[in-house]
């Protein structure tokens, strides 16, 4: 017992090159020693366990070493590296911040920096969990940080860089360490597992570097844990996920297999036996919606990559991923993806995942349902738009007050681009909802003259649904009637009818998107509907008070106004 030594100390990299996964942060540090561009403070950041303290630590014995090696390593055997190696040597300092945050501390290392190297060139001060430090402790600090003696090197550590100051942050050189990747932590294990004379399935050693999420540390952890549950000391998938608590994966295909063959019961009854071997419910959940995530990866060749499993279950992937399409492994997902977010508040959590996954055996029906139902209607609209027959051009009987003869044309608006466009009707035609999402050709309905009245108050719906604050011009006609597919509208003046040819783009574009024939429209001013219909231009406005009040007229002259 007194001999043996935990793995992540026994196994820590001693130079850069054993640094696993942080080829980004190693190669930059040797290029900076061997070229002598050494910053005065470094940061590392990044999660724990992936390697930031033995970086330090290295980079530390690099910078005195003695005898430096052509690819920027120590050498390991001059004076410098041998007292560091044997963790006496008075030039590397480390302080830790999680138990020596305060003002005093930080005073005490101040007066120590003070002090120049008896041997070698640099000090070097590493100061872990630099973000536990005080507000105070932080501001003692920056003077000397700032400008330190020529032989001093700060290197600070941290897991959460968010929680430094800013004036600190901006002194430093900062290095981001990633999280180690899998098929890297698998590789280091299988080394150390080599070293050890353990025997290991490689399938165990990949769950392991899964659960250790990117910490190497945390990985031989669980690998000294899983080793010592052998008596001959050697690891397997089985003994893996039963220390780890990890349901078999192959659980996920059976369930796959069941959904994809509509086995409610069977469904059913394998959730029981997962909550049987003591499994979470929300475990399982999202477990399920990794493995169709992985399954949706599977069946694009472009996203192979990113699915980041053994050869063997890689293959066995792509079996499953092959007996439905993208799309519904998409849907599955989300199912997942929703049982997720509803299991926490969900009283009875149990029953919400045995109903999600009813839906899932039910899906391939539903969604066979529903394409039969989507077919069979556009079989009967296209069967309706082959048939249809217009009818017979109405009848117009002509109103005692509604003689089309006798409008006055208005040539000013004969040509229709004579006139301004108000800028918020073209607005409106051009950001429409309508326009961004037009009506296929086979869902277009055919307009008849007796359909017209309808198509016109859905029109005015739809404008109101544009700008609650607008009224159709349409809607201000005096008269109204129709021949066939031309409108004839009477407008009490030019002005109304400015604002009519201005809105025409965009009823044109409604019914161009929604029917299949297009009206033509005709205005013209009536004198009758200018004795009807209240005033609109100044002058009308004048008018139509004068005649209300003859003494107005007689006003205006004495004061010598124009009315315009």
């Amino acid at each position: 017992m007194q001999n043996f030594v935990v793995s992540a100390r026994k196994y820590r990299p001693a130079t850069f090159d054993t640094i696993v996964g942080q080829s980004h942060i190693t190669t930059t540090l040797k290029n900076a020693i061997l070229t002598n561009h050494l910053a005065q403070a470094f940061l590392f950041c990044g999660p724990r366990g992936v390697g930031k303290t033995t970086c330090a630590r290295i980079l530390a014995k690099t910078i005195n070493c003695e005898a430096l090696k052509p690819d920027g390593e120590a050498c390991g055997v001059c004076k410098s590296c041998e007292s560091y190696q044997n963790n006496n040597s008075f030039n590397v300092h480390e302080l830790d911040a999680a138990s020596n945050n305060s003002v005093d501390d930080i005073r005490a290392l101040n007066e120590q920096v003070r002090i120049p190297p008896q041997y070698g060139n640099y000090k070097i001060y590493i100061i872990d969990e630099v973000h536990m430090l005080t507000t105070s402790a932080f501001n003692a600090f920056l003077k000397t940080l700032e400008e330190p003696p020529r032989y001093a090197i700060f290197i600070l550590a941290t897991t959460e860089k968010h929680k430094i100051i800013p004036t600190i942050l901006s002194r430093c050189q900062i290095f981001d360490f990633n999280r180690i990747k899998i098929s890297d932590i698998s590789t280091q294990l299988a080394k150390v597992a080599e070293a050890e004379g353990i025997t290991f399935e490689a399938e165990g050693l990949r769950v392991i570097a899964q659960k250790a999420d990117g910490g190497m540390r945390d990985a031989l952890s669980m690998f000294d844990m899983i080793s010592t549950f052998s008596p001959d000391r050697s690891i397997s998938y089985v003994q893996t996920i039963a220390n780890l608590h990890i349901l078999d994966s192959d659980y996920y295909f059976k369930i796959t297999d069941q959904i994809l063959t509509g086995d409610s019961a069977g469904l059913l009854l394998l959730f029981d036996e997962v909550l049987q071997q003591g499994f979470d419910g929300h475990m399982f959940i999202l477990g399920l919606a990794e493995h169709f995530r992985n399954l949706l990866v599977c069946s694009d060749p472009a996203t192979m990559r990113l699915l980041d499993v053994s050869d063997e279950k890689q293959h066995q992937f792509l079996l499953q991923a092959g007996k439905a399409s993208a799309g519904f492994y998409l849907n599955l997902l989300n199912m997942a993806s929703a049982t997720d977010i509803q299991y926490k508040n969900s009283k009875n959590q149990r029953l919400l995942v045995e109903l999600s996954l009813l839906k899932m055996a039910n899906l391939q029906t539903l969604l066979a349902a529903a394409d039969a139902e989507k077919k069979k209607s556009k079989t009967r609209e296209l069967a309706e738009v082959q048939n249809f027959k217009p009818g017979p051009v109405a009848t117009i009987k002509e109103s005692p007050r509604f003689d089309r003869s006798q409008f006055k044309a208005v040539p000013s608006l004969k040509t229709e681009t004579q006139v301004p466009v108000s800028k918020s009707v073209f607005d409106l035609v051009e950001g429409s909802t309508l326009l961004n999402d037009p009506v296929t050709a086979m869902d277009k309905k055919p307009l008849g003259p007796e359909g017209l009245a309808d198509a016109k108050a859905e029109y005015l719906t739809w404008f109101r649904q544009q700008d609650a604050g607008k009224v159709s011009a349409w809607s201000l006609a005096a008269r109204e009637e129709t021949d066939g597919l031309t409108v004839y509208l009477s407008f009490a003046n030019e002005l109304v009818i400015e604002r009519f040819v201005a809105e025409k783009p965009a009823i044109l574009s409604f019914f161009a998107d929604r029917f299949m024939q297009v009206p033509d429209f005709e205005m013209q001013v009536s004198d009758v509907a200018i004795e009807t219909l209240k005033p609109y231009t100044n002058l009308e406005k004048f008018n139509f008070l004068a005649k209300k009040y003859p003494k107005l007229q007689e006003l205006r002259v004495k004061l010598g106004i124009e009315a315009d």
